[in-house]
């Protein structure tokens, strides 16, 4: 315990000291993240390697400030998904390639930055382009493909920081990917199929009104439906502001 006089053995030579900590300390590895020193790539890489952290930060802003069911319901789905990916991991017990100080507890398989991705890049590809229905000009395609490519280029570069900075092998960010993948669409089928048509009951309850909760999964273009809405509104407001002044 700290305190008490400890023996202590430094390059073999033993030392005897008082109120000394020999309190264990681990760093939370949810971010820590190394790189080889002076290696551009490799900081650039670490930087990628906490996109995870950064899309759960903005899932939890999303939910804050706009109360949507299907963001919530995508959330829960992530969720689910890194905990299967903890159960996997427990199970297959196949440690990582090169062992850090503090992730020599830690297993590799399958990777679960791989499957947090290709999860996310996965259900967000099915939204853009089942669910986002409103238009089919080239505008409308075009953002689509360049925000699915866009998703898609960005996981593969988080699965491969995984790989460059040694955190896992390639066998395991591809299981992480094939797992992400599956389990994406599976998520993605439950929601629309299974969920989404009990989302009016959800936002019309008695908590879903307190909360502010809405369904706008009937709404084709959500953003054009709230530029409108907001443009009609304050015409309206001006309008009236103006018949106020006059009178």
């Amino acid at each position: 315990m700290a305190g008490d006089n400890v023996m202590s053995e430094v390059d073999g030579v033993k030392v005897h000291s008082n109120n000394v900590d020999v309190t264990s300390w681990r760093p939370l590895s949810l971010t820590f993240v190394e790189y080889p020193k002076g290696d551009l790539v490799g900081y650039v890489l670490a930087w990628y390697s906490l996109l995870p952290i950064f899309i759960l930060v903005g899932f939890g802003t999303l939910i804050v400030f706009r109360r949507d069911l299907h963001t919530m319901f995508y959330l829960c789905g992530i969720l689910l998904n890194e905990v299967s990916n903890w159960i996997l991991k427990h199970s297959i017990q196949e440690l990582r390639p090169h062992q850090r100080g503090c992730l020599t507890t830690e297993f590799g398989m399958p990777s679960s930055h791989a499957q947090f991705m290709w999860f996310f890049s996965t259900y967000l590809s099915f939204c853009l382009f089942i669910r986002f229905h409103h238009n089919n000009t080239w505008l409308d395609n075009a953002w689509k493909y360049a925000t699915c490519t866009g998703s898609i280029l960005i996981t593969a570069c988080v699965c491969y920081s995984r790989v460059y900075l040694q955190y896992h092998t390639y066998s395991q960010v591809c299981w992480g990917a094939v797992i992400g993948v599956i389990l994406g669409s599976i998520w993605f089928l439950i929601v629309n199929v299974v969920i989404t048509p009990v989302f009016p009951a959800l936002a019309s309850c008695g908590l879903g009104e307190l909360l502010l909760i809405r369904d706008t999964s009937l709404i084709p273009n959500i953003l054009w439906f709230e530029y409108t809405s907001a443009r009609t509104e304050a015409r309206s407001r001006q309008r009236k502001l103006v018949s106020r002044k006059t009178q």
